[in-house]
């Protein structure tokens, strides 16, 4: 009976376990299977040397995808060979100069030690003094106005709080970056070591105290770009009411060069692409700021205009074709989606749809205004195949802006 009844429990264990298998198998069938993607409807205005196709298909859509993908690798192998020039460049440019500071120690201290070594210690000596006066360490200056004080930071072993807060608008700097972190903590052992080594004449039947990262209550810096970095550092003493302040400081030294090259952007063609829906008011607007700047000082700029609906379309088309006539301009493209108009997917679309070779992309709304000076900053701050930073517009400057900082 045993026996009988663990056959028929094992044979229902196996069905059920078929069963789950089945379903796992339909859910997973369900979930993989290739969907269609939603076909975009576009249409151009017919310019010379362009057609509009419904894109390449076959044998033609690889080869234009090899084509392009073999572009944009000649764009980033001549990338790296710029900056491998440049950098042997600087390389050879340190060696004449370290090889030249090496032959007048030689010279001034003839192969040894001597006078010459002595005077080169106290010009050190002496400038890393003058220095540290400056500093405001010892003794404080008198300052035109409060606007010329240079702030302090305060900070902790897991924070670090800011009176400037930049982009960030708080005043706690979250996460600490690395260069700061090991910054702060260089002098954090500095401090501790100074804590921990023995003075001369102390009382040696007197127990020291062996200080730690856990006796370190907070500490102020701030650093002026002429003179250095200031740091004071405050610990827990050997009582409930007694604390140990250090002040490091570190001197900056003279400036040195450390890159001189030449930039040309002549051949620097900006691709201003423009999302609209609507709004033919604004795009009139727009389109006379972009014939004086654009076309009439600067002459290297492409639009791209991506429409979405057909309401105003034809007061789009209408501007655009005025323009064309008008100052003979040629290098611009309307693209026209049939969808809900969302900014992200009409940059995409603009972008996908340029076919010139190496350009640079210029994300634009309707209602920015911007001058040449801004397109030639644009040119200065990128490179070709690369994506380094973003130029954020605030009140008609410039701001260059790491890319993180704003996806």
């Amino acid at each position: 009976m045993l026996r009988r009844g663990l056959l028929t429990w094992v044979s229902r264990v196996g069905v059920l376990l078929v069963l789950v298998c089945c379903s796992l198998s339909l859910l997973y069938v369900m979930t993989c299977s290739p969907h269609s993607e939603d076909n975009v409807v576009s249409q151009a205005l017919p310019r010379p040397g362009m057609g509009v196709g419904s894109g390449p298909t076959g044998r033609n859509g690889y080869q234009a995808m090899l084509a392009e993908r073999e572009e944009q690798h000649k764009l980033h192998i001549a990338s790296l060979k710029k900056q491998i020039a440049q950098l042997k460049e600087a390389l050879q440019e340190r060696s004449e100069q370290l090889k030249g500071v090496q032959d007048s120690m030689e010279r001034g201290t003839g192969g040894g030690q001597g006078p010459g070594a002595d005077r080169s210690h106290a010009d050190l000596q002496e400038f890393l003094r003058s220095q540290l006066g400056r500093a405001e360490v010892h003794q404080g200056t008198r300052l035109p106005s409060e606007y010329a004080m240079v702030p302090f930071e305060s900070f902790t072993l897991q924070r670090v709080y800011q009176l400037e807060m930049g982009l960030t608008r708080h005043p706690e700097e979250k996460p600490v970056r690395k260069d700061r972190r090991d910054e702060l903590s260089e002098a954090l052992e500095t401090a501790l070591q100074s804590l921990n080594t023995p003075r001369n004449g102390a009382d040696k039947g007197h127990t020291t105290k062996v200080y730690s990262p856990s006796d370190f209550i907070e500490g102020i810096t701030r650093t002026e770009k002429d003179k250095g970095t200031v740091y004071e550092l405050t610990f827990k003493g050997d009582q409930s009411r007694e604390f140990r302040k250090l002040v490091l400081f570190r001197p900056f030294g003279p400036l040195m060069k450390v890159k001189n090259e030449r930039v040309d952007t002549a051949n620097v063609r900006i691709n201003i692409i423009v999302p609209l829906s609507q709004r033919a008011d604004k795009f009139r607007h727009f389109m006379h700021n972009f014939r004086e700047v654009c076309v009439r000082q600067d002459g290297r700029v492409h639009l791209t205009v991506v429409y979405f609906g057909t309401d105003q379309m034809n007061e789009v088309r209408s501007t655009l074709e005025n323009t064309s006539r008008e100052i003979n301009f040629k290098n611009f493209t309307l693209l026209q989606l049939n969808e809900e108009f969302s900014r992200g997917r009409g940059l995409d679309v603009g972008a996908r749809a340029w076919k010139g070779g190496n350009v640079l992309l210029f994300f634009c709304d309707v209602d920015i205004y911007f001058t040449a000076d801004f397109l030639n900053t644009c040119r200065l701050n990128t490179q070709p195949g690369e994506i380094l930073e973003r130029l954020w517009l605030r009140n008609d400057m410039p701001i260059p802006i790491r890319f993180h900082q704003h996806r």
